[in-house]
């Protein structure tokens, strides 16, 4: 090795939400890391738009999220089939709802919040090569200044759907590419839709309008009969109000774009999330299709996910196990996101008036079975999410812990805000952890009298008994199950 190469613990591969969110998770717990963006300026305009009710509890878990909500619009029911509605305000989180907020806005907020703890932002700086051996990673470098060499001790891709370093590692990005192309732009309407969030859906394909708030929306057209469009030519003004025309009956006064772009959708996930000291995270490990506004929410979870593993490595209260179990927990994440995607896709997509029709009315009827009315919800919003557990494990190992109120008054998500473990105890027990944060909660019917809870608000070890032997053997660096290895 060079010992003149620059070095960093942890280098970040793009300045999306995902990356931005894991800058903000490594500095939190103290770890030197770098981000470096293949673009020279920060876009104000970007795709994603939904942030949903689990991203939201993380966010507030970091002491963001109610700045964000400021920023937005609550959206507290969503209709994933004509005449199906899903009631979000019903979900048990303080978070009830769909924020729709640009995604300029959430990563503004997470740079904001990156650099605020020391994280270095570098744009303009582009991978182009990158080797690993058994103590770190070597990346090269185009940037304004020529080439350069950079060695960091672990290396996370974030850089998207075409990503650079899922290439340069060589993963399988294993998938399919829909067919239908997407058209998106930014407008303003002379006759905006009575609705929030206003859809129509026909043979000829679907189109969307998003608010922002601002008196912009976000137009979105599936559009049959532009399919075979070049995906470089521009799209009009016109184009967009026939399309809505035909699918809506209306065009609304749409106006002259001030951002456009259409592209086609794809359904993929990357093989593996781990090659050695290299990680994948955010689009760089999965894309779908954008029916159900997965993919940003998605990504920092798996930045949040990741990050505090990675900061226990790094410290030496973890060993390297811990690592894997990132790949473990978040790959089966991604997957059910793809099947989910893949049939809301199928679902409004469908070519065949019968098949379209039968799926409807299957939707519509298992909406009414309350086990399966929860289970989607949950997936849609996130809060359903869990990880496996250990065998013998208690039930709640895995699972999302809800917010909890102390006896002192302040929440469990409050408490969490320093990115260290939590125990919720209410048993009274009086124990004390080094790097562990205790909340002391009244007892509370269908709940552990304790739980630890990991930095990413997920359960490590439920129990009614608990005592300090247990509780270190599952913060104990030898141990990786479900993620929970770290002292």
């Amino acid at each position: 090795m060079d010992d003149d190469m620059d070095t960093v613990e942890v280098a970040i591969v793009g300045a999306g939400p995902t990356g931005l969110a894991l800058a903000c998770e490594l500095r939190l717990a103290g770890i030197g890391c770098r981000v470096l963006e293949r673009r020279a300026d920060a876009p104000n305009i970007t795709r994603a738009f939904a942030v949903h009710a689990r991203t939201l509890e993380l966010l507030d878990a970091r002491g963001l999220a109610d700045g964000l909500v400021t920023q937005g619009i609550k959206v507290e029911r969503v209709q994933p089939a004509p005449g199906a509605t899903l009631e979000l305000s019903t979900l048990p989180t303080r978070y009830p709802m769909v924020l729709i907020v640009a995604q300029s806005r959430t990563e503004q907020m997470l740079e904001t919040r990156a650099r605020e703890l020391g994280a270095e932002i570098v744009r303009g700086a582009e991978v182009v090569g990158l080797e690993q051996d058994a103590d770190g990673v070597r990346l090269d470098l185009d940037g304004p200044d020529g080439r350069q060499a950079l060695r960091a001790s672990y290396v996370v891709g974030t850089d998207g759907a075409h990503s650079t370093v899922r290439h340069l590692i060589g993963v399988d990005f294993v998938g399919q590419q829909y067919e239908t192309h997407i058209m998106l732009a930014d407008v303003r309407l002379e006759r905006p839709p009575g609705e929030t969030l206003f859809g129509a859906s026909t043979r000829e394909g679907l189109v969307l309008f998003v608010p922002f708030g601002d008196g912009w929306f976000r137009a979105i057209a599936w559009d049959r009969r532009r399919e075979g469009v070049p995906l470089d030519e521009p799209i009009t003004a016109d184009e967009l109000r026939s399309s809505f025309q035909r699918i809506a009956g209306d065009d609304f006064g749409i106006g002259e774009p001030r951002w456009r772009t259409r592209f086609l959708s794809e359904r993929r996930q990357a093989r593996h999330y781990r090659v050695g000291r290299v990680f994948l995270a955010g689009d760089a490990a999965h894309v779908h299709s954008p029916v159900g506004g997965q993919g940003m929410n998605t990504g920092i979870q798996d930045a949040m996910n990741l990050g505090w593993k990675l900061a226990a490595v790094r410290r030496g209260r973890a060993t390297d196990e811990l690592l894997d179990t990132y790949e473990g927990e978040r790959h089966p994440v991604g997957a059910n996101v793809l099947r989910l995607t893949d049939g809301a896709y199928k679902l409004v997509m469908s070519r065949s008036r019968l098949g379209e029709t039968m799926r409807r009315l299957a939707v519509r009827t298992l909406l009414h079975v309350p086990p399966v009315y929860r289970k989607l919800a949950g997936l849609l919003s996130g809060i359903g999410i869990r990880y496996g557990r250990p065998a013998g494990a208690h039930p709640w190992t895995g699972r999302r812990m809800p917010d909890r109120r102390g006896t002192d008054g302040g929440r469990l998500y409050e408490v969490m805000r320093g990115g260290q473990f939590v125990l919720v105890d209410a048993t009274g027990s009086g124990i004390e952890l080094d790097g562990v944060v205790t909340l002391r909660v009244p007892a509370q019917a269908r709940t552990p009298n304790a739980v630890l809870v990991r930095p990413d608000g997920y359960v490590a070890w439920a129990g009614d008994r608990p005592t300090p032997e247990g509780l270190r053997r599952t913060l104990a660096p030898g141990r990786a199950s479900a993620g929970t290895a770290v002292r």
